[in-house]
C-alpha cells in the first residue's frame, strides 16, 4: 500500500480494490488489487496510459462504476464505502468527496444555467437558501479567477470557453468544502497556457483550503508540477509508487522510466526523435498470465511471463512491481 507519512492518520484508505465488468468472453478486471492511502491535504498523482484503470479507480471511490462489480475496501475516515447504502453514500458524494470530471462540456447540463448547477450541491448538502447559495457561488467563481462572476451565473455552459467551463467544474467540486477532490484529467482538452493556469489554480486552492487531491493524468510532466506522491498504473494494477522527487530521480519500474523518457525536455537541445514506448497497452479482456508490461519491456525475462510481480518495497515509501533489480538504462 502507498501510505502517507506515518505520523498522519489517512483520510482515505483503499485496500485490494478491484473493479470487474462482464465482457463478451467473461469477466474483465479493469482495476485489480489496488491499495492506496491519502493523507489530509495531500496531492496524490495517478499516472498511466489510456486504459490503465485510472478513471475507473476514481469512479469506484464514489460508487459510480455502473454495471461493475467492486470488491475490496474503500474507507473514508474509517467508514466503509463499498456496499454502503445510498443514503450514507450520497452524504459523502459532493459534500466530502467531490469530483472534477474530464470533459466539462458533457459533465455540465446544457439546459441549466451555471448558477443553477453550481448552487445545487450546497443547497442540498448544506441546506442553504437561494440567496446564501448564490453568494457562496460568487465567492467560488472569484476564487477560481472567473471575471464578471454575477453575469456568468446567468449563462449556460456553451457560452463559456473551455478553460472557463473547467474553472466552473473546479468551483462545483469545492463549493461544499470537501475533504477530497478527485480530478480526472482536468486539463486534457485545454491548450498549454490554460492548462498551466488550471494546474496553478489547483495547487493554490490546495494550499489555501487544505483539500486533499487525487489527480489522474496520462502526462507525467503534469504530475511533476503538482504532486507530492505518485502512483503509476498499468493494465489496472499499480506498478510503482513513490514520492514525486524519488520517482523522477530514481524510477525502478521500466514503464515509469519509459514514461519519464517520453517527456519533452524543458532545457538543452531537443532530441531528433522523442523516445516512445513500443507496442500497445494490452486488452484488459485478455491480459497475459505474467507481467502485463513484459511484451513491451526491454528488461523482460522468462520469469516475467509466469506470474505478475507483486508490489514490494524498494525503500521506505517507494514500491515497485517488477522482477528486474538492476539499474534502468544500463544494459536494457
Amino acid at each position: 500500500m502507498t501510505t502517507p507519512p506515518s505520523h498522519v492518520a489517512p483520510l482515505l484508505e483503499i485496500r485490494d480494490l478491484g473493479v470487474t465488468y462482464r465482457g463478451d468472453a467473461g469477466p474483465v478486471d479493469v482495476v485489480d488489487g489496488v491499495s492506496l492511502a491519502l493523507a489530509p491535504g495531500e496531492f496524490l498523482g495517478v499516472v498511466g496510459e489510456s486504459g490503465s484503470g485510472k478513471t475507473q479507480l476514481l469512479l469506484a471511490l464514489l460508487g459510480l462504476n455502473a454495471g461493475a462489480t467492486v470488491r475490496g475496501s474503500i474507507r473514508y475516515r474509517g467508514v466503509e464505502l463499498i456496499g454502503a447504502k445510498s443514503g450514507p453514500l450520497n452524504r459523502v458524494r459532493g459534500a466530502k468527496i467531490a469530483m472534477i470530471f474530464q470533459d466539462p462540456m458533457t459533465a455540465l447540463n446544457p439546459y441549466l444555467t451555471i448558477g443553477t448547477q453550481l448552487t445545487e450541491g450546497v443547497r442540498h448538502h448544506h441546506g442553504l437558501g437561494r440567496g446564501p447559495a448564490r453568494r457562496r457561488a460568487l465567492e467560488l467563481l472569484d476564487a477560481v479567477q472567473i471575471t464578471d462572476a454575477a453575469r456568468r451565473l446567468e449563462q449556460h455552459p456553451h457560452e463559456l470557453s473551455g478553460g472557463m467551463r473547467q474553472r466552473v467544474m473546479i468551483a462545483m467540486a469545492l463549493i461544499c468544502e470537501p475533504d477530497i477532490v478527485l480530478a480526472d484529467e482536468p486539463t486534457t482538452a485545454l491548450d498549454v497556457t490554460v492548462q498551466a493556469q488550471i494546474l496553478t489554480l489547483l495547487r493554490e486552492l490546495r494550499t489555501r483550503t487544505g483539500v486533499a487531491v487525487i489527480l489522474v493524468t496520462h502526462d507525467l510532466g503534469v504530475i511533476a508540477e503538482v504532486a507530492d506522491r505518485v502512483a503509476v498504473m498499468y493494465a489496472g494494477r499499480l506498478v510503482e509508487t513513490a514520492d514525486v522527487h524519488t520517482l523522477f530521480a530514481r524510477p525502478r519500474h521500466p514503464y515509469t522510466e519509459a514514461l519519464r523518457r517520453s517527456i519533452v525536455p524543458l532545457s538543452g537541445p531537443l532530441p531528433a526523435r522523442l523516445p516512445t514506448i513500443g507496442g500497445l497497452p494490452p486488452n484488459a479482456a485478455s491480459l497475459p498470465p505474467g507481467c502485463a508490461f513484459a511484451p513491451r519491456c526491454a528488461y523482460a525475462h522468462h520469469r516475467c511471463a509466469t506470474a505478475p510481480p507483486p508490489l514490494t518495497a524498494v525503500t521506505a515509501g517507494h514500491r515497485k512491481a517488477c522482477y528486474f533489480d538492476g539499474i534502468l538504462g544500463e544494459g536494457g
